[in-house]
């Protein structure tokens, strides 16, 4: 038998018409992995933490926390040979006032992406079942960066803008957030330094968390350094209508307000702060921020207070202890671990870090003096036991889409604000 090798193109029957990939892609199936994974945090860390706190269940008037703010009596020396004992005196006793304040998650969802994947057969995840069990993670996490304001809404400050496609490209590296405090997709407004002026709002629509960088669509005109991103729905943030955060309740100045006390004439609500000189940390600074506790209220106070700071400022420590650190090297093969484990104290006060926390504070949390109140339970928006609730058209009849709410009716207090202690200023290290 002879066989007859022809090159391709002088086949006898002519050019041969191979099958290609392309004529059999109709047959293959798709693989599609069935685990879910997440591109994004939600840390809810300082909220968890307040929120294992005993709730007070207030109504829509004022809650009120009674203090005891100044000692009183009239000491001194006296004449026991027939002399005056003069008048007396007594404690000062005043109350720290607070009300509410409601905030919500939004989430909306149109009918195709239900029935698109609400089998198995279709998707790996049911889309709607998924928004419903992250609602409760997401406004958690909101919660925990509005924690991080100090009752004015602001979540960012404006380094530059450079408008582009008609979008706002802001770069935001002046404050110790960055854009950590934000989320893609979230509406904010604009105002400028002040918090008097309002330029707009708009959503964001570009997120960059390492490169401390957001874009707003659409445009908002008039954008500048130093200007103030504030949470949607506070039309006057000097009012102080947020959440009272970390920076509100561990704050020592001597102008504003707090829960109803005038900052200036009652120097007994202010915390303590040690200034870091915009220096990197050392170690005199946590000793004297806790001293500057027991200067107040007293050495046995036994009020606990717990160092929160961002892994920064806890890598800065780290690297303190480093330079201090000597290895015993035994005469055989050992693992090399240059680094600290859990468990780290500083100044006695036990170390937790949170990357919602300002890089350049240091706070020291005393858990029994803080608390909240709260009218709304965290949970879903209902109205006659619905959850979820249609959307209408600009017909006027019903749209393809639904949406339901998380919500939430509370606020924050501190009943001794002299336990509570914070460095600030503190230079971010190296590459954060």
């Amino acid at each position: 038998m002879r066989i007859y090798l022809f090159p391709w193109d002088q086949h006898p029957e002519g050019v041969l018409n191979a099958v290609t990939e392309s004529q059999v892609s109709a047959l293959e199936l798709e693989r599609v992995l069935p685990t879910l994974r997440t591109l994004f945090e939600r840390d809810d860390k300082f909220f968890a933490n307040i929120k294992k706190r005993d709730v007070e269940k207030i109504s829509n008037r004022q809650m009120r926390i009674p203090l005891e703010i100044r000692p009183g009596g009239s000491f001194g020396y006296f004449n026991p040979d027939g002399g005056d004992l003069g008048r007396g005196g007594g404690p000062t006793y005043d109350k720290a006032v607070l009300n509410s304040v409601f905030m919500v998650e939004a989430i909306e969802y149109t009918k195709l992406t239900d029935w698109a994947t609400d089998d198995s057969r279709k998707a790996v995840i049911s889309s709607v079942r998924r928004l419903t069990a992250t609602a409760m993670d997401e406004i958690r996490r909101q919660i925990d960066a509005q924690l991080q304001q100090p009752g004015t809404g602001v979540i960012g400050t404006v380094t530059s803008d450079t408008p582009a496609g008609g979008e706002n490209v802001i770069v935001m590296t002046t404050d110790g957030f960055g854009a950590r405090l934000m989320r893609f997709g979230q509406t904010v407004q604009v105002f400028d330094s002040t918090l008097a002026t309002n330029r707009g709002s708009a959503t964001i629509s570009f997120h960059d968390t390492e490169n401390k960088t957001i874009k707003l669509f659409p445009q908002i005109a008039g954008v500048t350094g130093g200007d103030l991103i504030v949470t949607n729905g506070i039309a006057s943030p000097t009012a102080l209508p947020a959440l009272y955060g970390v920076p509100y309740h561990h704050d020592n100045s001597a102008t504003g307000t707090w829960l109803g006390f005038n900052r200036a004439n009652t120097p007994e609500i202010r915390a303590n702060r040690v200034n870091g000189n915009s220096a990197a940390l050392t170690l005199p600074l946590p000793r004297l921020a806790i001293n500057k506790i027991g200067n107040r209220v007293g050495l046995d106070n036994n009020f606990n207070p717990v160092a929160w700071m961002h892994p920064c400022q806890e890598a800065a420590y780290e690297e303190i202890g480093q330079l201090v650190s000597i290895i015993q090297k035994q005469a055989k093969d050992e693992s090399l671990n240059m680094y600290f484990g859990g468990g780290k104290q500083m100044a006695g006060a036990t170390v937790k870090c949170h990357f919602n926390w300002n890089q350049k504070r240091i706070d020291f949390v005393s858990d029994s003096v803080w608390g909240r109140g709260e009218i709304l339970p965290l949970g879903f928006y209902t109205t006659d036991g619905r959850k979820i609730f249609e959307i209408r058209g600009a017909s006027g009849g019903v749209a393809t889409a639904e949406i339901f709410y998380m919500v939430v009716g509370m606020q924050t207090f501190v009943n001794n604000p002299a336990a509570c202690s914070y460095i600030d200023a503190l230079a971010i290290p190296a590459g954060y």
